[in-house]
């Protein structure tokens, strides 16, 4: 497997690319801007990008979606909770930095346990509601877990956006996250990549 993560845009929003080393099929998650960039990287990897996959429908994940589907024609996935944040710049979050910003509507909206098949990679959808009611993980394996804003190195994701709910979001880690084995390496939506095992240490929040 082709992995790579890298931030972008002001906030360092987390994109990652995980291609099929066979086939060359590549997905993208959470084109958050530097679309550029982001073209840049596959056709580096020599990739193709058949499906991109949205997190969550923020702004800061999903900015440079329109010029990513665009160039590549790769298929956008968010689940279905989510899939109305796309056309919708309040909740996105762009109305409130002053954008307004509309994005291609979702070629398929998810659901919990959901498999994409890329080549020889199998990656699963868990639904993990609480930042915003769509808010989904992906298991790469049982080693890895890509978690958007759910959950990051010692913290967890904010609550206080629309469809935003602290209670299930917690909830949603415990249930669903902290199941994995210790050595699981977690890769967020934003910040460096942690562990199972170390967030069940040290996170303040769990």
């Amino acid at each position: 497997m082709i992995f790579e993560g890298f931030g972008v845009g002001p906030i360092e929003a987390n994109c990652y690319i995980i291609g099929d080393e066979q086939t060359k099929e590549a997905v993208v998650v959470d084109p958050g801007a530097e679309g550029n960039r982001i073209l840049s990287r596959l056709e580096k990897k020599g990739l193709q990008c058949k499906y991109i996959i949205l997190t969550h429908g923020h702004m800061d994940h999903v900015g440079a979606l329109n010029e990513v589907g665009e160039a590549t024609g790769a298929q956008v996935m968010i689940h279905k909770a989510d899939a109305g944040m796309l056309t919708s710049p309040s909740q996105n979050l762009s109305a409130f930095m002053g954008a307004k910003l509309k994005f291609k509507e979702a070629d398929k909206l998810l659901e919990d346990g959901d498999k994409i098949q890329l080549g020889s990679i199998t990656i699963e959808v868990l639904h993990t509601p609480g930042h915003t009611l769509g808010g989904i993980c992906l298991k790469l394996d049982d080693k890895n877990i890509i978690t958007g804003d759910t959950l990051f190195a010692g913290s967890v994701g904010r609550s206080d956006f629309p469809g935003g709910s602290h209670e299930q979001l917690i909830n949603s880690i415990k249930t669903k996250l902290m199941t994995y084995p210790d050595d699981t390496t977690v890769y967020p939506g934003h910040g460096p990549s942690s562990t199972i095992g170390s967030e069940k240490k040290h996170n303040p929040f769990l």
